[in-house]
């Protein structure tokens, strides 16, 4: 029996929290105004975020989640994008997992997305 713990979703401009255990940016493009010390981070796993392609039809437009998050589950089982979520699935076997974005609006990003699918 595997156990997973928690996977979280977080802003990387909000300061760690007592619990956000293995903390993993998951944007594709580097955080503005974040300097790699200040994001506070153990690793940044670029190649578990949406295309440049989707992102920018996506355009974080609520209306087009649902499809979006179907796109982007689709581009998860890609090779180089499977590997990610599985190397994210075996931490979260192990400890706690914080997956940080930029976006605003966390429950309609693909962390969010991104969380759900490494949870299952």
């Amino acid at each position: 029996m595997v156990t997973r713990h928690s996977v979280h979703v977080r802003r990387v401009y909000e300061a760690p929290k007592h619990g956000d255990g293995y903390r993993v940016l998951v944007d594709r493009l580097w955080p503005r105004g974040v300097s790699k010390n200040e994001a506070n981070l153990h690793e940044w796993c670029k190649q578990a975020a949406p295309s440049a392609e989707l992102r920018k039809w996506y355009a974080h437009d609520p209306q087009r989640f649902d499809d979006f998050r179907r796109r982007y589950r689709a581009e998860l089982r890609h090779t180089e994008e499977a590997r990610a979520v599985e190397h994210l699935r075996r931490l979260a076997e192990r400890r706690n997992v914080t997956l940080l974005t930029a976006t605003k609006d966390l429950d309609i990003s693909g962390a969010c997305v991104l969380a759900e699918v490494v949870s299952e």
